[in-house]
Protein backbone atom coordinates (compact mmCIF):
# COMPACT_ATOMS: atom_id res chain seq x y z
CA UNK A 1 0.00 0.00 0.00
CA UNK A 2 1.40 3.55 -0.80
CA UNK A 3 1.60 5.61 1.95
CA UNK A 4 2.92 9.77 1.59
CA UNK A 5 3.50 11.35 5.24
CA UNK A 6 3.66 14.46 5.42
CA UNK A 7 5.20 16.55 8.07
CA UNK A 8 7.07 19.88 9.26
CA UNK A 9 3.71 21.70 9.91
CA UNK A 10 3.28 23.90 13.21
CA UNK A 11 2.47 27.34 14.20
CA UNK A 12 4.59 30.27 13.46
CA UNK A 13 4.50 33.75 12.77
CA UNK A 14 4.09 36.06 9.53
CA UNK A 15 7.47 36.14 7.95
CA UNK A 16 9.20 33.05 9.39
CA UNK A 17 9.88 30.28 7.62
CA UNK A 18 8.95 26.45 7.49
CA UNK A 19 10.44 23.01 5.50
CA UNK A 20 7.64 20.54 4.82
CA UNK A 21 8.72 16.88 3.97
CA UNK A 22 6.87 14.14 2.14
CA UNK A 23 8.12 10.65 2.31
CA UNK A 24 6.95 7.64 0.64
CA UNK A 25 7.40 3.75 1.35
CA UNK A 26 6.64 1.94 -1.82
CA UNK A 27 7.01 4.30 -4.57
CA UNK A 28 10.03 6.11 -6.35
CA UNK A 29 9.25 10.21 -6.11
CA UNK A 30 11.74 10.66 -9.36
CA UNK A 31 9.33 8.65 -11.17
CA UNK A 32 6.60 10.75 -10.94
CA UNK A 33 4.82 14.20 -10.56
CA UNK A 34 5.03 15.02 -6.99
CA UNK A 35 2.75 18.53 -5.83
CA UNK A 36 1.87 20.26 -2.74
CA UNK A 37 -1.26 21.25 -2.30
CA UNK A 38 -3.35 23.44 0.54
CA UNK A 39 -6.78 23.61 1.60
CA UNK A 40 -7.84 26.44 4.10
CA UNK A 41 -11.33 26.27 5.71
CA UNK A 42 -13.79 26.94 3.55
CA UNK A 43 -11.74 27.15 0.41
CA UNK A 44 -11.39 24.54 -2.71
CA UNK A 45 -8.25 23.10 -2.65
CA UNK A 46 -5.39 24.44 -4.23
CA UNK A 47 -1.99 23.54 -6.29
CA UNK A 48 1.02 25.37 -4.61
CA UNK A 49 3.55 24.04 -6.21
CA UNK A 50 4.82 20.96 -8.63
CA UNK A 51 8.13 18.75 -9.46
CA UNK A 52 8.00 16.90 -12.28
CA UNK A 53 10.23 13.66 -13.17
CA UNK A 54 12.29 16.35 -15.15
CA UNK A 55 12.64 18.24 -12.34
CA UNK A 56 10.62 20.95 -13.98
CA UNK A 57 9.10 23.37 -11.09
CA UNK A 58 5.66 24.92 -10.91
CA UNK A 59 4.28 27.27 -8.53
CA UNK A 60 1.06 29.14 -7.85
CA UNK A 61 1.48 32.86 -8.19
CA UNK A 62 1.00 33.93 -4.77
CA UNK A 63 3.84 31.53 -3.51
CA UNK A 64 6.08 32.47 -6.32
CA UNK A 65 9.70 33.81 -4.43
CA UNK A 66 8.85 32.50 -1.33
CA UNK A 67 8.23 28.73 -1.64
CA UNK A 68 10.51 26.10 -3.20
CA UNK A 69 9.68 22.20 -3.83
CA UNK A 70 12.42 20.55 -4.28
CA UNK A 71 13.51 16.62 -4.21
CA UNK A 72 16.12 14.85 -2.75
CA UNK A 73 16.02 11.16 -4.38
CA UNK A 74 18.28 9.33 -2.23
CA UNK A 75 15.70 9.77 0.64
CA UNK A 76 12.81 9.47 -1.88
CA UNK A 77 11.82 12.82 0.04
CA UNK A 78 9.54 15.82 -1.58
CA UNK A 79 10.32 18.88 0.21
CA UNK A 80 8.65 22.57 0.27
CA UNK A 81 10.51 25.05 1.71
CA UNK A 82 8.23 28.33 3.04
CA UNK A 83 9.25 31.74 3.83
CA UNK A 84 8.34 34.56 4.75
CA UNK A 85 4.86 33.26 5.56
CA UNK A 86 2.02 35.02 6.08
CA UNK A 87 -1.27 34.64 7.69
CA UNK A 88 -3.30 33.69 4.37
CA UNK A 89 -0.82 30.92 3.93
CA UNK A 90 -2.58 29.05 7.04
CA UNK A 91 -4.07 25.77 5.08
CA UNK A 92 -3.69 22.17 5.47
CA UNK A 93 -1.01 21.00 3.37
CA UNK A 94 -1.29 17.64 0.85
CA UNK A 95 1.77 16.01 -0.90
CA UNK A 96 0.58 14.17 -3.68
CA UNK A 97 1.70 12.11 -6.36
CA UNK A 98 0.77 10.67 -9.84
CA UNK A 99 2.61 8.07 -12.16
CA UNK A 100 4.85 6.47 -12.39
CA UNK A 101 5.88 8.13 -15.80
CA UNK A 102 3.00 8.78 -17.80
CA UNK A 103 0.55 6.60 -15.59
CA UNK A 104 -2.13 8.44 -13.88
CA UNK A 105 -1.64 6.58 -10.52
CA UNK A 106 -2.85 9.02 -8.10
CA UNK A 107 -1.66 9.31 -4.54
CA UNK A 108 -2.60 11.36 -1.61
CA UNK A 109 -1.17 11.72 2.02
CA UNK A 110 -2.74 12.90 5.67
CA UNK A 111 -1.89 16.11 5.27
CA UNK A 112 -0.09 18.86 7.95
CA UNK A 113 -1.35 21.83 9.30
CA UNK A 114 0.42 25.06 9.11
CA UNK A 115 -0.79 28.11 10.89
CA UNK A 116 0.80 31.43 10.49
CA UNK A 117 -0.34 34.01 12.88
CA UNK A 118 0.23 37.89 12.07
Amino acid sequence: QVQLVESGGGLVQAGESLRLSCAASTITFRLYTVAWYRQAPGKQRELVASISRSDTLNYVDSVKARFTISRDNAKNTVYLQMNSLKPEDTAVYYCNAVGPYTMTNNYWGQGTQVTVSS
